[in-house]
């Protein structure tokens, strides 16, 4: 009779192109397994270069890198077998390939069947698909090995089945989006029912650019109920334990810091009505923590010393404070309020209080000054012309030299604080309020901000409530509000869901109800804004749709919002 085997499940953060550190990580946590008893340890999805290494696949050096890597990892598998995910030159193609390692050697190669090309993903531009399944004979047991995609389709389980799997083994890279994670649960249980086999399904942890991976590593047995559920956000090795009929959770260990923001709720899952008005505690929670683990990694991984940011007062700047304190801590956020003739003293007010209460440095320096000399300079060039939006933006790119100034002095990341519904629409300062690394909120709509903002609150208020319940405004100009020029945000959002998220068309979201002009107008909007959405930093991504690598419109084109 087979003896049971004890699985580790490694949900870790990997540093792309850190290929000895990656490595580093992954024989700790082999050898922090092996003393737990296991007999075997899982990695992710290309864990050894990290994921997506995007052109760095391209370089004449990966291979011997990577393979000198593999030999490390070979030597780490004598006391525990050890299956990770790499890329692999063979016969002139690059393939997405996972190991299976045993004292000492590879006991067998299974290449990635089904390769991702949209949304995020770009893998056919990189790796040649495999077409053969892997299933590996250890201690008895005969498992199968699948690549993150695979799991989607019917085709690599299949195989993988009839070639003798009793378990399927599948390593991720899955990136977060909302509700992702009671797809993939969805997805797997249906794939484990079908065949009676169990999944694991492991994933990575960490931020890389605009994408981040929340990890939620997990078990389903042949029955598609999870067994076995790992909390997101964080590194962890698991254990799961299989006897050849049913699996059951073993130990576990957290092998990184703690997030320093609140877990996520790991009870079972239910999907999310689309688009309904109030999120739920734990969307928000699964949101937000999204968004303090892709501004901690990127800050981290790309080794900035902290971050600066402009505090107006407004709600989109105090969440980004909130999102960059709990990411980094107090001490390595500094706060700038640059007021102008337009600037209420309840903004100045409400910002020096969210500032002093989070404990992070802050300064007020007025832009005044400066904006008079511009003003004063620009004066034979502006003579005859009518004071329009240029005077308003000239606030704002006031305000970005200042940061950038300070950025570029003390090393500090000037951290933008637009939002996706501002992005959508240009409602934006090129060289102004766009000028920055990392926007933390680039991906997230105004609505789901005044959410955002009190869930954050309600973990213990950070943010002063008259910044959330007053009517939002750039105070560029007297008594200006926002809606002053744009639909109101709730109607505003739902119109940019269903154009930029689901590609409805301006027909289409007219017979949904909202007002053809405003339709038509909010549309043009989003689709002339795309030379300046080019031009603006990179942001986490949080949506199934975002602006970056998921949506590559032209800058130039003469589409028209139609049917």
């Amino acid at each position: 009779m087979s003896q049971s085997l004890t699985i580790h499940m490694a949900q870790i953060n990997y540093h792309v192109g850190d290929i000895d550190g990656n490595v580093e990580r992954i024989c700790a946590a082999a050898h922090q397994a092996a003393g737990q008893g296991g007999d075997v340890l899982v990695c992710t999805e290309l864990a050894v270069t990290g994921y997506p290494p995007e052109d760095l696949l391209l370089r004449p050096s990966l291979t011997l890198r990577v393979e000198k890597a593999l030999q490390r990892i070979a030597e780490a598998s004598h006391d525990i077998a050890i299956v990770v995910g790499y890329p692999w030159q063979q016969d002139g193609k690059l393939y997405n390939a996972a190991g299976f390692f045993w004292q000492g050697q590879c006991m067998g190669q299974y290449f990635k069947q089904e390769l991702p090309n949209y949304q995020v993903f770009d893998e056919k531009r990189y790796f040649s698909a495999g077409s053969e399944p892997q299933v590996i004979n250890f201690k008895g047991h005969r498992i199968g090995l699948t690549v993150c995609e695979d799991i989607w389709f019917d085709t690599p389980m299949d195989a993988s089945v009839a070639a003798g799997a009793e378990l399927i083994v599948n390593l991720n890279a899955s990136p977060f989006h909302q509700n992702k994670r009671g797809e993939r649960q969805q997805q797997v249980g249906r794939h484990a029912t079908r065949h009676q086999c169990p999944v694991l399904y492991v994933n990575q942890v960490g931020g890389q650019d605009e994408l981040v991976f929340d990890g939620h590593s997990f078990a389903i047995d042949q029955q598609g109920r999870c067994a076995v559920q790992l909390p997101g956000w964080r590194e962890m090795v698991a254990s799961v334990v299989w006897d050849g009929q049913t699996l059951s959770a073993g130990a576990s260990c957290s092998i990184g810091p703690d997030s320093n923001e609140p877990d996520s709720n790991e009870s079972e899952w239910s999907e999310p009505e689309w688009n309904k008005s109030e999120p739920s505690e734990s969307e928000l929670s699964e949101l937000y923590s999204a968004l303090v683990l892709g501004v901690r990694d990127y800050v981290n991984k790309n080794r900035f010393p902290g971050v600066v940011l402009g505090l107006s007062g407004g709600i989109d700047s105090a969440l980004t404070l909130a999102i960059a304190v709990d990411a980094l801590g107090a001490e390595r956020v500094k706060a700038v309020m640059m007021p102008f003739t337009y600037t209420s003293d309840m903004s100045k007010s409400d910002a020096e209080q969210q500032a002093r209460s989070m404990g992070v440095r802050y300064e007020s320096i007025s832009i005044e000054p400066m904006y008079r000399e511009f003003m004063q300079a620009l004066a034979p060039a502006f003579a005859g012309a009518d004071v329009d939006t240029t005077e308003e933006n000239l606030q704002s790119r006031c305000r970005g030299v200042l940061l950038m100034a300070m950025s570029n002095k003390t090393g500090a990341m000037v951290l933008t604080t637009g939002n996706k519904s501002e992005m959508a629409v240009g409602y934006a300062t090129l060289y102004g309020d766009m000028a920055g690394g990392y926007g933390a909120l680039k991906d997230v709509y105004k609505t789901k901000v005044f959410a955002l903002a009190r869930y954050r609150n309600s973990l213990g208020e950070v943010i002063p409530e008259r910044v959330i319940t007053r009517p939002p405004s750039a105070e560029l100009a007297p008594d200006q509000k926002d809606e002053d020029s744009l639909p109101a945000y709730e109607v505003l959002d739902d119109i940019l869901q269903r154009y930029i998220e689901n590609d409805d068309s301006a027909d289409d979201i007219i017979r949904a109800g909202f007002d053809a002009e405003v339709v038509h107008r909010v549309l043009r909007l989003v689709d002339i804004n795309e030379y300046k959405r080019r031009q603006a930093p990179i942001g986490v991504r949080v949506t199934r749709r975002g602006f970056g690598r998921d949506r590559r419109y032209p800058v130039t084109n003469g589409w028209r919002p139609g049917l």
